[in-house]
């Protein structure tokens, strides 16, 4: 009988790979910042950028949902038992056939949705159809965004398989690639477009084949590169589809909330859709680089734990990875909520983004803000799911928020309306007067936040009810550290603002702006991680978990 790894080599392996994927991700989120405001400054908020959004957010949910959301969550289990009881011949088998399988069904779902590009820009974002000019150009950009489905799902694949030999590094740079092109596309090709807007567009469609490219030689490398094969009856091929089904609510529910919310943003004002776009670049930031990290490397952890019915190990690395991301989740929320509007005048209020349009993504920050736990504690929990392969648990707990969220969604912006908007308009019928109000956004941005809080609470419930996951001590002492941490964060940063006020920097270069911003978050930052090592904290504290 084998014994065990310790808990700290574990752990501490856990660590690396978080740090390893965190740090490429973190270069990939300074781009993508970099990225939107160069967009911004090129092309401002309007109904250029507003059909921008939506053409690209329909194939980028798609990938979520599919690619890194219901794919990577069956793939990497089965992979991972496949690797840790099979041969390498039939570990290079599952990867043809699943490349195979993966590619042949989403070219006939690309050719669908370049043939029924009217139809799906219309079941997505109905309210554009009251603008010929935005609806036609929604159009012809999803036409040229939607094939990117298509590459960052293979490339999705392809990260699945590193991350499973615990190559965290190149999968995470990835996404690098999305951000130069579109950082090239409005600085450089926008200039020699009739439409500059189809400059982002191409864009996408270029990143997707380089991105795919990119990660090709790594498989090669490990022997796994074959002409992919249609596997649909291959037996693990099977069970990775029949896993899959069930996760498209359950694993992914926070980017159906997001594109349902692309629904509902099209019947606001226009810039609605901007504005609450660029709100969830800022929430990417700590979700993107440490919440998916997170839940990225604890999956094919938990997974091995599953398959060698080690279940003191699986709560061990559970309970290491909900400790984390709140020691990570927290102080992003206090951070979000104080520097919402100053992050944004400093990153995007130049050339077409005016003060009113910061404020306006500001308001939609401080909405999402609130909900930044529930979120990183959700991408956390789930994998305790997926690596038991469970995939229908979590459908509850997705299909019960995804509800709440759009009933929410109603309630609140009717909530706002009625508080809102000039007597005038509360007499036109009621679609046509929340077209005209703006800052109605702020009610989709709560509505996300209180499902997802939600869906955690139910995931929560049944994970403790399935009697796998028995929490560690130490946890009232953890839960004290990170609040005197975080109030210290707090004063700090308010205290910053006070003698440093943010109005005044709109006046002044965007290089200035910005290293005020870093320089409020560092010392937000500094002050959050001298109060919780002075109370005690160690790096041993989570590797001991």
């Amino acid at each position: 009988m084998s014994q065990s790894p310790s808990v700290a080599p574990k752990s501490a392996s856990l660590l690396r790979g978080v740090f390893s994927f965190s740090s490429m991700t973190m270069i990939s989120r300074v781009l993508g910042l970099a990225r939107d405001i160069s967009i911004t400054h090129v092309f401002g908020v309007g109904a250029a950028t507003d059909a921008f959004v939506i053409a690209f957010r329909i194939p980028n949910f798609m990938r979520r949902l599919f690619a890194e959301g219901s794919f990577s969550t069956a793939f990497v289990p089965v992979f991972t038992e496949v690797k840790e009881t099979g041969s390498h011949a039939e570990l290079k088998e599952l990867t043809a056939r699943v490349a195979g399988t993966l590619g042949g069904v989403l070219l006939v779902v690309v050719a669908l949705g370049l043939v029924f590009a009217p139809q799906v820009a219309t079941g997505f974002a109905p309210g554009e159809l009251s603008d010929p000019h935005k609806f036609d150009l929604t159009t012809r950009l999803l036409r040229l965004t939607f094939p990117y489905l298509l590459f960052v799902s293979l490339t999705a694949l392809c990260g699945g398989v590193l991350n499973s030999f615990r190559q965290f590094a190149l999968p995470a740079l990835a996404p690098v690639i999305l951000n130069l092109c579109l950082i090239a596309g409005a600085l450089w090709l926008s200039k020699y477009l009739a439409v500059p807007i189809e400059a982002l567009g191409w864009a996408v469609l270029a990143a997707g084949i380089l991105q795919l490219l990119f990660l090709l030689p790594a498989i090669r490398k490990l022997d796994l590169l074959a002409l992919p094969r249609w596997g649909w009856h291959h037996p693990q091929v099977r069970k990775i589809l029949r896993l899959m089904v069930p996760t498209l609510f359950g694993s992914s529910v926070a980017q159906i909330n997001l594109l349902l919310d692309t629904i509902v943003a099209s019947l606001l004002i226009t810039g609605s859709q901007t504005w609450l776009y660029q709100a969830t670049r800022f929430l990417e930031l700590p979700l993107g680089v440490f919440g998916v990290a997170l839940g990225t490397v604890i999956l094919p952890a938990l997974s091995r734990h599953h398959v060698t019915a080690d279940r003191d190990g699986f709560s061990r690395s559970l309970d290491w990875g909900l400790r984390a991301t709140l020691l990570i989740a927290l102080p992003a929320m206090c951070g979000l909520l104080l520097l919402a509007e100053p992050a944004v005048a400093a990153a995007f209020q130049n050339g077409n983004f005016t003060a009113f349009d910061s404020h306006m993504t500001a308001i939609a920050i401080i909405g999402m803000a609130c909900g930044v736990p529930a979120i990183a504690l959700t991408r956390t929990l789930l994998p305790a799911f997926y690596s038991r392969q469970d995939t229908r648990t979590p459908v509850r707990a997705g299909v019960i928020a995804l509800v709440v969220n759009m009933l929410a969604n109603f309630a609140l912006i009717a909530l706002l309306f009625e508080l809102w908007a000039p007597a005038g308009l509360k007499q036109l019928p009621w679609l046509e007067g929340i077209a005209r109000v703006p800052g109605l956004h702020l009610g989709m941005a709560i509505a996300s936040s209180v499902s997802n809080y939600l869906q955690f609470a139910l995931l929560w419930r049944y994970l403790k009810r399935s009697g796998v996951y028995q929490r560690q001590p130490g946890w009232g002492m953890h839960w004290l550290r990170m609040g005197l941490a975080c109030a210290a964060l707090v004063v700090v940063v308010a205290i910053g603002l006070w003698f440093w006020p943010w109005q005044q920097w709109t006046h002044e270069p965007i290089v200035t702006r910005i290293w005020k911003l870093l320089a409020l978050v560092c010392a937000g930052g500094l002050a959050y991680v001298v109060v919780l090592f002075a109370s005690g904290f160690r790096m041993c504290d989570l590797r001991g978990g």
